[in-house]
């Protein structure tokens, strides 16, 4: 088949690997119709090298055709069209029962301390060949994949994969009083669809900062209060903008959205391009001990929170010495909450939102699609926001 392999930094190549094949009782092959670029996909384009190994398949946002299940896959067959969760969970274990699926007792990946096995996300999560490819392996079948009716088109439900459940876990995380007002740092696939269910959970008003003037326009026509970081001298300015606009006070919560690539911090970027320029078995324990992330976003987070307030973090971090303003943190009462979606707990939450009206605008979410045969073009026009690009669907 075809697929989508990571060959070094800033390097991702379409090659003929093996098909995939059960080799558990649990196991299911589906046959890829749609799969999206993800955010965290330029994390290992370009941040986290040091735990890839060349040739890795890589992606974790797909849905497809059931072509093959195991033996211990009792409620799915052939012909089945099904949503894959990112992550991969039992559902029997006292993690996955506690709606914790990203904890997952069964598939986590204890030898490097992680939680559970994701699809196509570095050895950290088990090194699980992903979604960017023709068809995929799904362990842990009898539970993970989400079925969905025949007719409509992928775009209504492909991002139950991750883009959906990460969104309303980081709302459901900011604890939003009804009514009250959230600030979305970065308005990429994630914090785009933020905003969106933020406003349709109650929101009293939506604030979204960004510096790509396509996403900003995107987000101010569903009615968010945009910002452009780049009207701004600094982190200063912007806080005061917004606190204006709530009452002196700032927003009952913040999200961050954009995670280690966020911009700003020079040393922390000059750190991390030099770990993903040394030999793996180098970089490796240099990032495991000493990485660190550009905290630009996180620290605005903070800053810009009303006190008593909730930050809630779902951009994805790696540091393991990062520096934190623990005085503020304490001094203003923040509460924070962060992590992976758990895909399975708000699945059952957001179908109902996946109607004809389309409260979310998913139909119309993708702004490029593309054939997979395309995708280093696809992940450079992506990491380098040119065209619009917000979120990339890719058709193998």
């Amino acid at each position: 088949m075809r697929a989508v392999t990571w060959q070094g930094r800033r390097d991702v190549r379409v090659e003929n690997v093996p098909d995939p094949r059960i080799e558990e009782p649990t196991d299911a092959i589906i046959r890829i119709t749609s799969t999206g670029l993800c955010g965290s996909d330029l994390h290992l384009y370009e941040v986290l090298t040091p735990f890839m190994t060349p040739g890795d398949i890589l992606g974790h946002e797909p849905m497809g055709v059931v072509e093959e299940v195991g033996a211990g896959v009792p409620d799915l067959q052939a012909g089945d069209r099904v949503v894959v969760p990112f992550q991969i969970a039992c559902g029997n274990c006292w993690m996955c029962l506690t709606g914790l699926q990203t904890q997952c007792e069964t598939t986590q990946v204890g030898s490097e301390g992680m939680g559970a096995a994701l699809f196509g996300y570095t050895r950290l999560y088990g090194a699980v060949p992903g979604a960017q490819a023709e068809y995929l392996r799904v362990p842990q079948a009898q539970y993970g994949p989400i079925k969905v009716p025949e007719g409509p088109p992928d775009d209504r439900f492909v991002y139950l994969s991750d883009v959906l459940p990460t969104a309303w876990q980081a709302v459901a995380y900011a604890g939003i009083p009804q009514g009250g007002s959230i600030a979305v740092l970065g308005l990429g696939p994630i914090g785009d669809m933020a905003c969106r269910v933020a406003q349709v959970k109650g929101a009293g008003r939506v604030f979204g900062v960004d510096l790509v003037p396509e996403r900003l326009a995107r987000a101010r026509e569903r009615g968010v209060e945009t910002f452009d970081l780049r009207s701004f001298h600094d982190e200063k300015e912007l806080v005061t903008a917004i606190r204006d606009r709530t009452d002196g006070r700032g927003p009952d919560a913040v999200i961050d959205a954009v995670g280690t690539e966020a911009h700003g911090s020079a040393a922390a970027r000059m750190m991390q391009n030099a770990s993903a320029m040394l030999p793996p078995k180098l970089s490796g324990p240099l990032a495991e001990r000493f990485s660190i992330d550009r905290l630009a976003a996180l620290h605005t987070a903070i800053e810009l929170v009303r006190r008593g307030g909730t930050v809630s973090v779902t951009g994805v971090y790696g540091g393991t010495a990062d520096p934190m303003p623990m005085l503020t943190m304490f001094d203003k009462q923040i509460q924070m909450r962060m992590g992976q979606a758990n895909v399975r707990r708000w699945s059952d939450e957001i179908i109902p939102y996946l109607t004809d009206e389309d409260p979310l605008g998913v139909e119309d979410f993708a702004t490029h699609r593309m054939p997979l045969s395309e995708a280093p073009h696809a992940y450079e026009m992506f990491q380098q926001k040119r065209d619009g690009a917000v979120k990339i669907l890719m058709q193998p």
